[in-house]
C-alpha cells in the first residue's frame, strides 16, 4: 500500500545546513527561539541561495537592518513583509510558503500559534515543495521565530540559541553560543557549544542547558 502523497514528498526534500553537520528538513515548518534567534535565522538564510521573504509585525519598533545582513549574505536576496495583524502575519507565511517562490520563508511571531495555523503552514510548505519541484527549484523552508523558549505546536523541531562567554579572556573575533534542540519529530533533546570565527563553525557538544 502505497504512502499518502504528503509523507512521500516529506522523504524526497532535501536538507538545509543549519550549523556543523545540523541539518532541517525543507517542506516542513521549524522554529527558532531564544536571544540569538535572529542570528541563527541569518546564517540560516546565508547557507542556501535565491530569494528570502521575513515577515514582520508593522507595529514592531525595530527594524530590520538589511545592511546589517552582509557580513553573511547578499541583502538583495532579502524581501521584507511588514503585516499590521496577528493573523496576517500568519496568512503572509502561508501564502509564501504555497508559492513555493521563495526558499526560504521567515516569520517574526509574538506569540506561538496553536496547532491548527502550524498545520496549514506545514500543507502550505508542501505544496509549495511540489510547485518547487515541478520548476526544478529548491522546495521552501519554513521558519517561525518566536522570543523566550518559543512553545508553536506541530512545528517539525524547534532551536533555541543564545550568547555564550567565549574561550578567550580578551578580545576575540570569535563568537560563542549555545545552540539547543528542544524538540524534533525523529531526534532528542540536544546542545551544543557553538564557535563561529568568520565562516568556520565549530560544534561541540555539551549537557542539556537549564532553560
Amino acid at each position: 500500500m502505497s504512502l499518502p502523497i504528503h509523507h512521500q514528498s516529506r522523504r524526497a526534500e532535501p536538507q538545509q545546513p543549519l550549523a556543523g553537520g545540523l541539518t532541517l528538513h525543507r517542506g516542513r515548518v521549524h522554529e527558532l527561539c531564544g536571544p540569538s534567534r535572529l542570528m541563527l535565522a541569518a546564517r540560516i538564510m546565508a547557507k542556501g541561495h535565491g530569494p528570502v521573504i521575513w515577515i514582520r509585525p508593522g507595529w514592531a519598533t525595530e527594524r530590520l537592518n538589511a545592511a546589517g545582513l552582509q557580513s553573511l549574505a547578499d541583502p538583495s536576496r532579502l524581501i521584507v513583509v511588514q503585516a499590521q495583524r496577528d493573523d496576517g502575519l500568519l496568512w503572509a507565511a502561508e501564502e509564501s510558503l504555497r508559492s513555493g517562490a521563495a526558499p526560504l520563508v521567515i516569520a517574526e511571531l509574538l506569540a506561538p500559534p496553536a496547532l491548527t495555523p502550524t498545520r496549514r503552514l506545514h500543507l502550505a510548505a508542501e505544496t509549495g515543495a511540489e510547485t518547487a519541484r515541478r520548476d526544478t527549484a529548491t522546495p521552501p523552508l519554513g521558519l517561525i521565530l518566536l522570543p523566550g523558549q518559543g512553545g508553536a505546536q506541530g512545528v517539525e523541531s524547534r532551536w533555541h540559541m543564545a550568547p555564550a562567554p567565549s574561550r578567550a579572556l580578551l578580545w576575540s573575533d570569535e563568537d560563542s553560543f549555545t545552540l539547543t534542540r528542544l524538540r524534533a519529530r525523529l531526534l532528542p533533546p540536544a546542545s551544543w557549544s557553538l564557535r563561529i570565527r568568520r565562516q568556520d563553525e565549530e560544534l561541540e557538544p555539551r549537557a542539556l542547558p537549564d532553560l
